[in-house]
């Protein structure tokens, strides 16, 4: 084991220890904060997972998911609209963690990768992991203007 798959391991034994522990208690919008946050940890993962298996197969894996996973979260948002209105989200820490740790991997694995194809695949990765969680994870703040709007 080296220390990319050991890192993985921990990233993923961890961030999924809490998503389902978010998923399995509390209200509604702790559910779908622990959504967002589940993309949010399998990515990095899978990127950590790629370099340390030399396994290229698994960044394109990690690349769908970015570009889903936050799709799926608004989604949520969408058709419980009417419930997190009553009880918004708010999870901007959680949020913002998620993002740097996506940051930190990709930047991580662009120093080993070096330039090149493979580079340029984590940075579009990683771009659209740290822009989909900061805009899923934004559904937070319902407008009541917003709000009528979806519902109409």
């Amino acid at each position: 084991m080296n220390g990319w798959i050991l890192a993985a391991t921990l990233t993923l034994a961890a961030g999924l220890t809490a998503v389902l522990w978010g998923v399995a208690t509390g209200p509604l919008r702790r559910r779908v904060v622990a959504q967002n946050l589940s993309t949010a940890v399998a990515c990095p993962g899978l990127l950590l997972l790629a370099q340390g298996y030399d396994r290229p197969s698994y960044v394109d894996l990690a690349l769908v998911l970015a570009l889903l996973g936050p799709v799926g979260t608004l989604v949520f948002a969408r058709l419980l609209a009417a419930e997190l209105a009553e009880d918004p989200p708010r999870a901007r820490g959680v949020t913002w963690a998620a993002a740097g740790l996506g940051a930190v991997v990709v930047l991580a694995l662009c120093a080993v990768t070096g330039p090149g194809r493979a580079m340029a695949k984590l940075l579009v990765t990683g771009a659209l992991l740290i822009g989909g969680n900061l805009v899923g994870g934004g559904h937070g703040t319902v407008d009541p203007d917003e709000l009528s709007e979806l519902r109409g």
